[in-house]
C-alpha cells in the first residue's frame, strides 16, 4: 500500500509516525502503514456469498449459501485472539460480508475489543438502515468498489443496474457519518476509467480511493493477459500521481493509495528526486518504514471456513485452521518453512529481485503473483515495471 498523497503531496512526515512510537496499537489509522512491529491487519472473508458475479473475485464468490461458514461463536473466539494478539483492524470482507446477517454483530464486537472494524463491500447492500446501523456499533470505515463508470461497472459486476445501487450505497453511508472510499482495480479495459474515478471523488466529496494492480488470483487468475504492460502501468501511476496532486493543490485533498504493486514506491521516489530532491529524501525515509509487500508478516487473511492465509489471494496455501487452534499461534509457527520465509523474503527472491537496489523498500513485491506465473514463488513479480537500469540506482 503506497499513500501517493501522504509521500507525493507531503500530508505525511517522517516525524508523525515517530511521535507515536511506530507502535501498530498507537498509531492512528492513516499511519498504520507505517508500524514497525507489523502486527498483522486481518482480511477476514466472512462469507463467500455474493449478490454479483465480478469476473475478477479472488474469492470466486458465488450467490449461493455455504455450509462451511465459521460460526457467530467461532467468529467471536477469533476476534478475541486477534485483539489479545494485537492485531489493529479487522477487515470484514467476503464475497459481499453484509450478506452474512451477523456481520453488525461481529463488527460490534471487534470495536468493543479495541480493534478498528472496518468493511469492503461492493456497496449494493447499504441502505439507509444498515448504515445507520454500521454508524451506531462504531465500523471505521466503508471502502467500496468501484470499476468504472455504470457501463464498464455494471459489466465487471455482471449485474445490471449494480452501479447506481454502489452510488446509493455510497450515499447512505456519507448520510449517516460513516467515512467511505471506492475500490478500483485496474486493468485494460477499465483503465481509462480512471479520470471519471477522480472526477467522482470529487462531485460527491468521497475522501478516499485505493487504485489495487491486478493480483491473479481466483477468478482473476484468468485476467492475465487483461493486466497493463509495464509501459501501460507507469502511465496510469504517473496519472493518479498527477490527478491527486490537482486536487491538493486546489485545495480538495483527497487520500490516495495505490495497493498491490510496491514498485509504485521507488518509482514514486525517482519521479519525485527530479522534481524535489529535498521532500523526495522524506519520501525515502517513508518508504523503508513501509517495507513493501508485508503478506504473511503485516497483513493475513482468514477464510471463511477459518483457513489461515498470507494474504486474501493466497487461498491455495492454508497455514492451519482457527477452529483447530488459534491465529497467533499459527501466524507465530515458524515450523511451516514458507511462514518462515515470508517472515523475511528478502532472503529467499530470486533472479532481479535479489539483486534489485529496491529490495528493502519493496520487500519482494508480490509473491503471489510471481508464483502464479512461473510456478516459482521466489521468482521476481512479473508486475514489476522498473527498468533493469531503475533497479541498479543508487539510493
Amino acid at each position: 500500500m503506497i499513500g501517493i498523497s501522504k509521500l507525493y503531496c507531503g500530508t505525511v512526515e517522517p516525524s508523525d509516525a515517530l511521535r507515536y512510537g511506530r507502535h501498530s496499537s498507537q498509531l492512528p489509522s492513516h499511519l498504520l502503514q507505517f508500524s514497525e512491529d507489523k502486527k498483522p491487519v486481518i482480511v477476514w472473508n466472512v462469507t463467500r456469498r455474493c449478490n454479483l458475479k465480478c469476473v475478477h473475485c479472488y474469492a470466486q464468490a458465488k450467490d449461493q449459501i455455504f455450509d462451511n461458514e465459521l460460526t457467530t461463536a467461532q467468529g467471536k473466539t477469533l476476534i478475541d485472539d486477534l485483539a489479545a494478539f494485537g492485531s489493529p483492524v479487522m477487515l470484514f470482507s467476503g464475497g459481499e460480508p453484509l450478506m452474512r446477517p451477523d456481520l453488525p454483530e461481529l463488527a460490534e464486537y471487534a470495536v468493543k475489543k479495541g480493534m478498528r472494524a472496518v468493511i469492503s463491500t461492493n456497496g449494493t447492500l447499504i441502505t439507509p438502515d444498515m448504515a445507520r446501523t454500521l454508524k451506531d456499533i462504531g465500523l471505521s470505515y466503508v471502502g467500496i468498489s468501484i470499476d468504472g463508470m455504470e457501463k464498464i461497472h455494471d459489466r465487471f459486476r455482471a449485474v445490471k443496474g449494480c452501479f447506481q445501487d454502489a452510488l446509493e450505497g455510497i450515499r447512505n453511508t456519507q448520510a449517516a457519518g460513516i467515512k467511505v472510499g471506492l475500490r478500483f482495480t485496474i486493468n485494460k479495459f477499465n483503465v481509462d476509467e480512471i479520470p471519471a474515478v477522480f472526477d467522482l471523488l470529487e462531485e460527491m466529496d468521497i475522501p478516499r480511493v485505493c487504485f489495487y494492480h491486478l493480483v491473479y488470483a481466483g477468478r482473476g487468475s484468468k485476467l492475465v493477459e487483461d493486466d497493463l504492460t509495464h509501459e501501460g502501468t507507469r502511465r496510469a501511476v504517473d496519472l493518479i500521481i498527477d490527478r491527486t496532486k490537482d486536487l491538493h493543490d486546489r485545495g480538495k485533498p483527497k487520500e490516495v493509495l495505490t495497493v498491490d504493486n510496491h514498485a509504485d514506491g521507488p518509482y514514486l521516489y525517482m519521479r519525485m528526486l527530479k522534481e524535489d530532491p529535498e521532500r523526495a529524501k522524506e519520501v525515502l525515509e517513508l518508504l523503508k518504514m513501509n517495507e513493501g509487500n508485508n503478506s504473511g508478516r503485516g497483513i493475513g487473511c482468514v477464510s471463511w471456513d477459518g483457513e489461515v492465509h498470507a494474504d486474501q489471494f493466497w487461498r491455495h496455501n492454508s497455514f492451519g485452521n482457527i477452529k483447530d487452534r488459534p491465529f497467533s499461534e499459527i501466524w507465530t509457527d515458524m515450523s511451516n518453512p514458507l511462514m518462515k520465509k515470508l517472515k523475511d523474503k528478502k532472503q529467499y527472491v530470486t533472479g532481479r529481485c535479489a539483486t534489485c537496489s529496491w529490495l528493502n523498500v519493496c520487500g519482494g513485491n508480490f509473491r503471489v503473483r510471481a508464483e502464479a506465473t512461473t510456478g516459482d514463488v521466489w521468482a521476481p513479480d512479473p508486475a514489476c515495471y522498473l527498468t533493469d537500469e531503475e533497479i541498479s540506482e543508487t539510493l
